[in-house]
């Protein structure tokens, strides 16, 4: 089964996954062991790989690090066409599509293009979507784009509704990496009632409250990433949201 079947099954089934994602410039050899081993513990879903903007780290390997430590599957979520690695399960094709810059819409794309068809990488056609996270975040800055304003619920639906019709296989709708607060649940909510493809959310994603808020507003995948580099522990913590019983005050 591909990583993508395994996805889109688990939105028929309601059941709710969770990936963490590893900035390359973030992470050492020490980091990665601990990750690995919190994550197996708390049968996590998903690693995912990249970052808007690389300078430090590298994500080869990076990839190749977490290969060797973990069977857990290894999804690249590319912040350019630099940023592929055949090592990798599969890779998120985002095409960020709340944005108008084309470099971010195709001509990443086009330059990805060889280099992915001569990979066995699972492709996942994926609608990129940036929400207001309440500051200036990397991927903003770098793609040059402005985020959609948490009070516009309506514009991120319309939004991955084109790309459900465009043929995209699943929405990512994200505040940025080390957003103040989450995409907010209204956001998740609308989309959700649009779109029946996987939705993912990340950035700003903190608390067990904010996880499961999200879960019951519609997400099959969150991603947790900044909020780990500094609170590991957290993990198991919030990995037990994927499981309804976990809502606080049952």
């Amino acid at each position: 089964m591909s990583l993508y079947q395994r996805m889109f099954e688990t939105l028929q089934q309601g059941r709710r996954q969770m990936a963490v994602l590893i900035d390359p410039d973030k992470v050492n050899a020490k980091h990665l062991d601990e990750l690995c081993k919190r994550a197996e513990l708390a049968s996590i879903d998903f690693f995912f790989v990249g970052g808007s903007l690389i300078t430090r780290g590298n994500i080869h390997d990076t990839i190749r690090a977490l290969k060797a430590r973990t069977h857990i599957p290894v999804v690249i979520f590319p912040g350019g066409h630099q940023q592929i690695d055949g090592n990798a399960d599969a890779i998120l094709l985002l095409s960020l599509i709340s944005g108008r810059n084309p470099e971010m819409l195709i001509g990443q794309h086009v330059l990805a293009a060889p280099r992915l068809k001569a990979s066995e990488l699972e492709i996942i056609p994926t609608g990129y979507i940036l929400v207001d996270g309440g500051k200036m975040t990397t991927v903003q800055y770098v793609s040059d784009t402005v985020p959609i304003p948490t009070d516009k619920p309506e514009i991120a639906a319309y939004t991955a509704l084109a790309g459900q019709q465009l043929g995209l296989k699943a929405i990512f709708a994200e505040a940025g990496s080390g957003a103040l607060y989450p995409v907010p649940t209204s956001i998740v909510k609308a989309i959700r009632r649009e779109v029946n493809i996987p939705i993912i959310v990340g950035g700003g994603i903190r608390t067990p409250e904010q996880a499961l808020d999200l879960y019951d507003a519609g997400a099959d995948v969150l991603v947790i990433g900044n909020h780990l580099e500094n609170h590991p522990d957290q993990l198991e913590i919030l990995a037990a949201t994927r499981h309804p019983s976990a809502r606080i005050g049952k």
